[in-house]
């Protein structure tokens, strides 16, 4: 055996600094912040929260970093850090006005930039944080529940926003604000707490669920991915037949707030997961659950036969107010992106006037007339048309390799993780996910990446004992 010189070893044992695992990450940033979201709600903070958890969080990473250990970066990262340059890249071009658009300097649109970014950048911290946690500081199975946990409150927020659509109150939060400040619409959706928002699609005035999530698409959107979750927790090998009796029966009185909501892309989004998951569970030799399929969908066939939820079902698809300004707006995205193809306008715009006039705008009658904002009506759109061709490809680069990536993951993380992907996947069309659909893809593939990394890991220690 050819021994190595020692000067080689010690210049190779300077270099190369190895991973200390005794080196621990707290777990309380991330479950308090899921725990406790509805207190965070209650207190104005929402969305907020997020970057005032990242502050923790980086806090802890960079020390963890300094004292040796290794900070381990998400599987197709690289697509994600792309994006984030393009939405740097984005503010050089914010004094541009795109034909049909309301003029506006660019300095007056930065307040709205600097909080996407600030967002992005929280949402992205929180991404390393619960990626680089490992098992003994936050087991995965724990944070399944938490996340589950987020959809029971999902459901109890549109029972309040169906049965109390004008219950709201000023938070304290809000009460420490200046009266000017807290006035204005964009900072009263952020730190006032309502159930519901009243829109007015079946002809009259109709609360639709937002609580704790802010705005009916939101609720809809974040309903869609937590319910994975929900799923993954309650149904699994280590809950109890209680816990699966209430879960079935959480899962039962959810139809409701569903249906009220009026949210078709949500039923749309939620057949597309159930379809998904009953293939892979069936290739994952599970072909019972078809019938489960199968009976749940007749289940809910017949509760909205014979209770008024189908009326309200018929009345919706008979009244697409909305298609008609969804048509414009896509149009107008994708002009937008003709004219600005590779970086987009770094933000979104707010159109002259509506669809039919540019004499038509916004008022206190009709709030929906005109003034539409333009990337407001889905993810997709606001990515071609803010930022362009690149920022589009590196935002759906790094969720579609992680879709591809975990595939092959047959556990109930990775099926829960493959619905929440593809889930997201369909919804960009007509949901935006900043901020906190976009939290719950990123906890999503954090899961994902943790449990292909233990799996990995497994093989090697058998390896190792095998020979």
């Amino acid at each position: 055996m050819v021994s190595t010189p020692l000067r080689e070893r010690g210049r190779h044992a300077k270099s190369w600094r190895p991973s200390r695992p005794d080196i621990w990450l707290p777990a309380w940033p991330l479950a308090g912040l899921l725990v406790l979201y509805p207190v965070w709600w209650a207190l104005g903070l929402g969305v907020l929260i997020f970057p005032l958890a990242a502050v923790p969080m980086a806090w802890f990473l960079v020390k963890a970093q300094y004292a040796g250990r290794s900070v381990r970066l998400p599987p197709g990262f690289a697509f994600w850090l792309v994006f984030l340059v393009v939405l740097v890249v984005g503010v050089a071009v914010l004094g541009a006005d795109p034909v049909g658009t309301v003029p506006e300097r660019g300095l007056a649109r930065i307040p709205g930039v600097l909080f996407r970014l600030g967002e992005y950048a929280a949402l992205t911290v929180l991404l390393l944080y619960a990626g680089n946690l490992t098992e003994r500081e936050l087991p995965k199975a724990r944070l399944v529940r938490q996340l589950g946990w987020l959809f029971a409150i999902t459901v109890a927020g549109g029972l309040l926003g169906v049965f109390a659509g004008t219950f709201e109150f000023t938070s304290p939060i809000e009460l420490l604000l200046p009266e000017h400040v807290r006035d204005k619409g964009f900072i009263r959706s952020l730190v006032h707490p309502y159930a519901a928002q009243i829109h007015d699609i079946l002809g009259d005035d109709r609360p639709r669920p937002a609580a704790p999530w802010g705005y009916t698409n939101t609720w809809g959107n974040n309903f869609l991915l937590l319910m994975v979750w929900f799923c993954a927790a309650l149904f699994g090998a280590a809950a109890s037949r209680r816990a699966r009796v209430l879960a079935v029966l959480c899962l039962a009185v959810s139809v409701i707030p569903v249906v009220i909501s009026l949210n078709r892309g949500l039923w749309i989004g939620l057949g597309v997961a159930a379809l998904y998951a009953a293939v892979r569970l069936a290739f994952a030799g599970r072909v019972w659950v078809i019938g489960v399929l199968v009976a749940a969908l007749a289940a809910i066939g017949a509760a909205l036969v014979v209770t008024p939820l189908g009326d309200v079902v018929a009345a919706r698809l008979d009244n697409g107010k909305s298609n008609g300004v969804r048509s414009y707006l896509v149009e107008r995205a994708v002009t937008g992106w003709v004219e600005s193809p590779l970086i987009g306008f770094g933000s979104t715009r707010t159109t002259i006037g509506g669809r039919n006039s540019i004499t038509v705008g916004e008022s206190h009658d009709c709030e929906r007339c005109g003034n539409f904002t333009i990337g407001g009506n889905g993810q997709f759109w606001q990515l071609i048309f803010a930022h362009g061709a690149l920022g589009t490809l590196a935002y759906l680069g790094f969720f579609g390799y992680g879709l591809w990536r975990f595939r092959r993951d047959r556990s109930a993380i990775g099926i829960a993780g493959g619905c929440a992907l593809i889930g997201s996947f369909v919804s960009m069309f007509w949901y935006n996910t900043l901020v906190t659909p976009l939290a719950f893809m990123f906890l999503g593939y954090a899961l994902l990446w943790r449990n292909a990394a233990n799996a990995a890991e497994s093989t090697i220690t058998r390896s190792g004992v095998t020979h």
